[in-house]
């Protein structure tokens, strides 16, 4: 049934979803540049962001059902945890968090045309992952970037998964919301790899879930790094 599926899904996919997304990319590319300018980079991060990847989703089409968004706090900053299962995790999490964000992303994305400038002029942040020395180096510039009420987001583990079971996690989110007094946001992304698998090819109309989880204060971890890895994991992988 999901092969006749797939088969159906390919004239609209090519000859709708495809023209509707480049001409999508390229708007919110220029909004997100002329707000940031004109107004602020917050309002360029809103209407470039959140408006691209909703309508994203509405082409698609993705419908999303979101909980727990009573977790959070408004006006408080923090260092969001969330597993990575495809590269529509982006248009979810942008569109239908409801949290003033910047991605830590790998600085060759920077080169994309439009989309590079736009990530940019909002003040996402490019991390160079030439060396450990690098890497660090764009993560301390990061903080500065942390005003108050806005979030940084981080794929602890690094690459997709694709599929809703998470891998190892690297400590750099941890590390950051120590260094940051931050409290950390776990967050559970479900079934994005089943509306975008691995390649373009894979894209599919589906259902999706974000569940956003109590904010953990790291204080109470303090020294114990390992028991907060191993906190956040449990949350995350309570979502599926």
């Amino acid at each position: 049934m999901k092969k006749i599926y797939k088969v159906v899904y390919q004239p609209y996919k090519w000859l709708v979803y495809l023209p509707l997304m480049i001409v999508l990319s390229l708007l919110a590319s220029f909004c997100a540049i002329f707000f940031s300018l004109v107004v602020s980079q917050r309002m360029g991060n809103r209407i470039g962001g959140i408006w691209w990847s909703r309508a994203v989703g509405f082409i698609t089409p993705m419908w999303v059902k979101v909980t727990g968004r009573e977790n959070i706090d408004r006006k408080q900053s923090y260092i969001i945890v969330a597993n990575h299962q495809s590269a529509y995790d982006i248009f979810l999490l942008y569109g239908w968090l409801g949290v003033d964000f910047r991605w830590i992303m790998k600085k060759e994305l920077r080169k994309i045309f439009g989309i590079g400038l736009a990530c940019e002029k909002v003040g996402h942040i490019f991390i160079d992952r030439s060396s450990p020395k690098a890497a660090m180096q764009s993560l301390e510039e990061a903080k500065s970037k942390l005003l108050k009420g806005t979030s940084v987001v981080i794929f602890p583990e690094g690459t997709r998964t694709g599929k809703n079971q998470l891998a190892k996690f690297k400590r750099g989110a941890f590390k950051m919301a120590y260094d940051l007094n931050l409290p950390i946001l776990p967050v559970t992304i479900v079934n994005t790899h089943k509306v975008m698998g691995s390649g373009f090819f894979n894209l599919l109309p589906g259902r999706v879930r974000l569940v956003i989880h109590q904010p953990v204060d790291i204080e109470q971890y303090k020294g114990n790094e390992e028991a907060l890895v191993d906190r956040i994991r449990t949350d995350i992988n309570s979502g599926f």
